[in-house]
């Protein structure tokens, strides 16, 4: 019997455990962490091997393949020995590959991955296809091959787990954007990270569709190393030569495989990063053959992402916004570029080698204050103290919330969106999130 080791007892590690059970492996979960309850209880159901707190190197070292979450890096001592070992380490997204003959419509980039990726959900969810929702977001892919299998599976992919895919294939792939964004697990150097990205396309065929921003100066620079053999459908903001999706005259407009168009008034997400965001997921539901009606509703009515730009409350004239997703600083760049108010910015947390330079000027145009959010903002003050608006050091969200009542004015807006990761002060980017809304809402 073939030997399966699992790195990580999440929501990806817990699913690939129940899928490779199924499929007559023997498997041995490990986590050097404390596992969830529900997924002891899913690990226990299927009478599966785990551990939690340790790694016992005799049984993962043994073993002949190797499923890795994506949160741990490949310095990670146990995954150091195992490949010293030679043992083939793969993602929970390809190990799920194998089993399915589903449709893939995968989508990647520095940011807008959640929305795009939960819109052509919403889409295909209300034009009544049969649709799983998987990758960073949703449900474990390999759990629902396992036991809730569906025709196409909509799934959002990090650079991690596009690192540990070798033979998976993407039937529709979507690359947004690539923007300078967790360079500390890549040595601090794009070129790693931008390698990471580009491997959705890999395996791609003539019958599939590759969508991608035509804008972004890394992809057009990229794609001039790579055969591509599936369908190219890039979109723009404006209509330039090859693009299928653009925007022209306040209209919204698709014109590859079905010529479709409506209002840009009548899309439910505002912002340019949400126009990109729109076009993406329209050609893909277009590709896919979604009815231009369902496509049209569904663009229209869609209500958005928790943690991107969410409008969280008003009070005393001033607007709270909770955009703690904004992990990077093209994402903040992205956000301060929507505001039409006077703004106090959040910022700051687990810095991943940011040049906050990116956003230095929007921050003197847009930002009547800064409040800086993090165990050390250190880095915060050398960036942005000398614009000369007034900045406050805070490192805790009652803190955080505290400076921007007393900074705020009718009319202003309050708006988290960090540039950093969550680590060093909240459990994770959506327990920031909840903070900064409780403690809003409470005002």
């Amino acid at each position: 019997m073939k030997k399966i080791a699992i790195l990580g007892a999440g929501e990806s590690g817990a699913g690939a455990a129940v899928l490779a059970k199924q499929k007559g492996y023997d498997v041995f979960v490990s986590d050097m962490s404390d596992i969830k309850d529900r997924y002891k209880e899913l690990l226990d159901m299927h009478a599966i091997a785990w551990e939690e707190g340790t790694h016992s190197e005799e049984r993962i070292l043994n073993a002949d393949e190797i499923i890795k979450s994506p949160g741990i890096p490949d310095n990670a001592p146990i995954v150091k020995k195992c490949i010293d070992k030679g043992i083939h380490i793969i993602s929970e997204i390809e190990f799920a590959g194998r089993y399915t003959d589903s449709k893939m419509i995968c989508i990647t980039g520095s940011n807008g991955k959640t929305t795009t990726t939960s819109l052509i959900y919403h889409i295909f969810k209300n034009a009544g296809y049969d649709v799983g929702l998987a990758g960073n977001i949703g449900k474990s892919l390999a759990l629902q091959v396992a036991e809730d299998p569906h025709e196409y599976y909509i799934i959002e992919l990090s650079s991690f787990q596009l690192d540990n895919m070798y033979d998976f294939r993407a039937n529709i792939a979507i690359l947004l954007n690539i923007t300078p964004d967790h360079l500390d697990r890549y040595d601090f150097c794009m070129q790693n990270y931008v390698d990471s990205k580009m491997r959705i396309i890999q395996n791609q065929t003539e019958d599939d569709t590759f969508i991608y921003w035509n804008d972004d100066p890394i992809i057009k620079e990229e794609l001039k190393k790579y055969d591509i053999k599936a369908i190219q459908c890039p979109f723009s903001e404006l209509k330039e030569k090859g693009t299928i999706g653009y925007i022209e005259e306040g209209m919204y407009k698709i014109e590859y495989p079905m010529p479709f168009n409506m209002e840009q008034e009548e899309l439910s997400l505002t912002g340019i990063h949400n126009i990109y965001n729109s076009l993406a997921a329209g050609i893909a539901s277009d590709v896919s053959g979604i009815k231009k009606e369902d496509i049209r509703k569904s663009l229209s009515d869609f209500p958005g992402v928790e943690h991107r730009l969410e409008k969280v409350v008003t009070v005393g004239g001033v607007t709270y916004i909770n955009d703690s997703k904004a992990t990077n600083v093209d994402a903040c760049w992205y956000a301060l570029e929507s505001m039409k108010t006077p703004t106090i910015l959040i910022i700051g947390g687990k810095d991943k080698g940011n040049d906050y330079s990116a956003i230095k000027e929007l921050v003197k145009q847009k930002c009547k204050a800064l409040v800086y959010l993090g165990a050390d903002n250190s880095k915060l003050h050398q960036s942005f103290d000398d614009i000369g608006i007034p900045v406050r050091d805070t490192h805790s969200m009652k803190e955080c919330i505290a400076a921007c009542y007393e900074l705020a004015e009718p009319g202003d807006t309050v708006l988290l969106s960090p540039c950093c990761a969550s680590f060093d002060l909240f459990k994770n980017m959506e327990d920031r999130g909840e903070q900064f809304k409780t403690l809003a809402r409470a005002l």
